[in-house]
C-alpha cells in the first residue's frame, strides 16, 4: 500500500507516520466498527422480517442504502492510511418501480460484499484490532510509569490480614508487594518504575511491527471487499475489442 511500509529500524518506525496512522485506523474501527455493525444488522434483519408486507420492500431498499452508506464510511477511513482511493461500483437500476430497484440492489454482488465486511467479518476484525490496540496502549502507558506509578492504590488480603499499598503490579501479589507468595514485578519505587518503563519501551518498539502489520492486514481485507469487483476476463475482452491486424486492409473495417 502506498503509504504503508515496515522500516527495519524500530526507532524510525516508532516516530514515523506509519505507526500512528496504523494506531488511529485500528482504534477508529474499535470505536466505530460496532456502531456500523449494529446499524447494518438491525436494518437488514428488520427489513427481512417484514418482507411479507409492502413496507418490507421499502425497508429492504433502505437497508441496502444503509449498508452502502456504512461501506462508504469505511472507504473514507481507508484514505487515512492509503492514498489510493477506494470507490464503490454498484449496478445502475434498470427499469422503473420499487421491485426493479430492489432486484438491482440485492442482486448486486457489491451489496453483499459490503455486508460481508460490515457484518460477517465484524467479530474477527474487532477481536484482532481490540487485542492489538490494547496491548500497544499498555506498553505506551508503561513508558510513562515514573510519572504516575505512585498514584494507584491496591488493596490486598481479607479481614485482619487486609492491607493496601500504592503502586502498579505486573503479576500476582495476593498479599501485597512484600507478602508471599508474589510473582512478577510490583512497581512501588522510582527505580522499579524506571526499570518497568525501560522494559515497556523495548516491548513498545518491537510491538509497533505487530501494530502496523495488523493495520495492513485489516486494510487489505477492507480493500478486497469494498473495492469494485474486477472482471477476470477484462483483459481478454479488451484484446478482442481492439482492431485486428487485417483491419487496415478491409474497407470500413469490414
Amino acid at each position: 500500500m502506498s503509504r504503508f511500509s515496515l522500516r527495519r529500524d524500530p526507532i524510525r518506525l516508532a516516530v514515523s507516520g506509519e505507526t500512528w496512522r496504523s494506531a488511529g485506523y485500528l482504534l477508529g474501527y474499535v470505536v466505530t466498527g460496532w456502531v456500523l455493525f449494529a446499524i447494518v444488522l438491525t436494518a437488514v434483519v428488520t427489513a427481512t422480517v417484514l418482507t411479507i408486507t409492502v413496507a418490507g420492500i421499502v425497508l429492504l431498499i433502505a437497508a441496502g442504502a444503509v449498508a452502502r452508506g456504512c461501506a462508504n464510511f469505511e472507504r473514507a477511513r481507508l484514505r487515512t492510511i492509503d492514498q489510493e482511493p477506494v470507490e464503490g461500483r454498484y449496478r445502475q437500476v434498470t427499469g422503473s418501480g420499487l421491485m426493479a430497484r430492489l432486484r438491482t440492489q440485492w442482486h448486486d454482488p457489491a451489496t453483499w460484499r459490503d455486508i460481508a465486511y460490515l457484518v460477517g467479518l465484524f467479530a474477527p476484525l474487532m477481536v484482532l484490532d481490540l487485542a492489538v490496540v490494547t496491548i500497544w496502549l499498555v506498553f505506551l502507558a508503561g513508558i510513562t510509569l515514573p510519572i504516575w506509578y505512585w498514584a494507584p492504590r491496591q488493596t490486598f488480603g481479607f479481614g485482619v490480614n487486609s492491607g493496601s499499598a500504592h503502586g502498579v503490579q505486573f503479576g500476582y501479589f495476593p498479599n501485597g508487594p512484600h507478602g508471599h507468595p508474589g510473582y512478577g514485578l510490583y512497581v512501588d519505587t522510582l527505580p522499579k518504575a524506571f526499570l518497568a518503563a525501560a522494559i515497556c519501551l523495548v516491548l513498545f518498539l518491537l510491538f509497533n511491527y505487530v501494530l502496523v502489520a495488523t493495520a495492513r492486514l485489516h486494510a487489505k481485507v477492507a480493500r478486497a471487499l469494498l473495492s469494485p469487483q474486477e472482471d477476470p476476463l477484462r483483459e481478454a475482452k479488451e484484446v478482442l475489442d481492439r482492431p485486428g491486424p487485417l483491419s487496415n486492409f478491409i474497407p470500413n473495417g469490414r
